[in-house]
C-alpha cells in the first residue's frame, strides 16, 4: 500500500505541474516597422521577396504566408486562382536562419493557341510553414486543359462550346474551389478564380464568373486584404467579370491582355476574353508575401 501511495503520488505532482508556454520569438534581421495595439508591442518583418529570417531567440510568432497567384487562360479563359493564404498566431520559430520564399505569380496564357492554360503560381514558405499557389485558370476548350487547376485556391473552368468545364480545387484552410463555366453554348462566361475567402462564381450565359475575396489580414498595422481571384473572362457581347477583393486581376471581354493579380498579394489573374481570332491573352498571377510579427 505504502508502495501504492507513492507511486499515486508521484503521478499526482506529474500532472499538477505548470504547462511550459513558450517566450516570444525574436528575429536579429532590422524590422520592417513597430507599432502598439491595445497595450501590446509589436515589430514586423515583412518580405516581397525570397530572402532569410535570422531568429536570435526561438519562441512564438505570428505569421502571414501567401503563394503566388494563378494566370489567367486565354479566348474567354477562366481566371487564375488566389495563392494559399496561410495566418497563425502564435507558430512556433526555431533559433536560427530559416529560408523565406516568397512565390512568383504563374503567367497568363499568351500563346496563340487557345487551348493554352494559366499557369500556376509558385508556393510560398517560411522554414516549414508553406502556402500553395494558386490555379491556373481553364482554357476555351473542353478536352483536360479546359477545367480549371487545382491550386492554394483553384483556378476557374475556362468557356466551351456547350460542355461543362470545372473550377479547380482549393486547399482547406488556404482557399476556395474555382467557380465553373456557364455550360450555355458556345459563347458561354468562364469561371471566375477561387480566393481565400469565397469560392469563385460561376460564369453565366452573358457574363463571366467574378473571383472569389480574399481575407484582411493587419500584422503589419494596416488592414489589408489578400489573395482574391482572378476574373473568368467572356465574349464581346457579354460582361466580364471582376477580380475579387484582395488583388485579383479583373477579366476582359475583348482582345485585350486580362489585368494581372496585384503583386505581393497572391491574387489570381484576370481571363482574357474574345472578340476575334485567339482572342485576349490571360492576366498573371500576383507574387505572395510573407508578415512575420513579434511582441517585443
Amino acid at each position: 500500500m505504502a508502495t501504492a501511495r507513492r507511486q499515486l503520488g508521484y503521478v499526482s505532482s506529474l500532472t499538477t505541474q505548470s504547462v511550459f508556454t513558450p517566450s516570444p520569438a525574436d528575429f536579429s534581421d532590422t524590422a520592417t516597422g513597430t507599432y502598439t495595439d491595445s497595450g501590446i508591442s509589436y515589430k514586423y518583418i515583412t518580405f516581397t521577396s525570397s530572402g532569410t529570417l535570422t531568429v536570435n531567440e526561438a519562441g512564438l510568432a505570428d505569421i502571414l504566408v501567401v503563394g503566388g497567384g494563378g494566370g489567367g487562360a486565354r479566348f474567354a479563359g477562366g481566371g487564375g486562382g488566389a495563392g494559399g493564404h496561410l495566418n497563425v498566431t502564435d507558430a512556433y520559430l526555431p533559433i536560427g536562419t530559416l529560408t523565406v520564399t516568397v512565390g512568383a505569380g504563374g503567367a497568363g496564357a499568351t500563346t496563340s493557341t487557345i487551348v493554352e492554360n494559366g499557369s500556376s503560381g509558385v508556393s510560398s514558405r517560411l522554414d516549414s510553414y508553406f502556402a500553395f499557389g494558386g490555379g491556373g485558370g481553364g482554357s476555351r476548350y473542353s478536352n483536360a486543359t479546359g477545367n480549371g487547376k487545382d491550386g492554394g485556391s483553384g483556378g476557374g473552368g475556362g468557356s466551351a462550346d456547350g460542355t461543362l468545364t470545372t473550377g479547380g480545387a482549393g486547399v482547406s484552410g488556404m482557399g476556395n474551389n474555382g467557380g465553373n463555366n456557364a455550360n450555355a453554348g458556345d459563347s458561354s462566361g468562364a469561371g471566375g478564380g477561387g480566393g481565400a475567402n469565397a469560392v469563385g462564381a460561376a460564369g453565366t450565359s452573358s457574363a463571366g464568373g467574378n473571383g472569389g475575396a480574399g481575407v484582411s489580414t493587419s500584422l503589419d498595422n494596416s488592414a489589408t486584404t489578400r489573395a482574391g481571384g482572378g476574373g473568368g473572362g467572356a465574349w464581346s457581347a457579354d460582361t466580364a467579370g471582376s477580380g475579387g477583393a484582395g488583388g485579383g486581376g479583373n477579366a476582359t471581354n475583348d482582345n485585350t491582355t486580362a489585368s494581372a493579380g496585384t503583386a505581393n498579394t497572391g491574387g489570381g489573374g484576370g481571363g482574357g476574353g474574345f472578340a476575334t481570332g485567339n482572342g485576349g491573352s490571360g492576366g498573371a498571377g500576383g507574387s505572395g508575401v510573407v508578415i512575420v510579427r513579434v511582441k517585443v
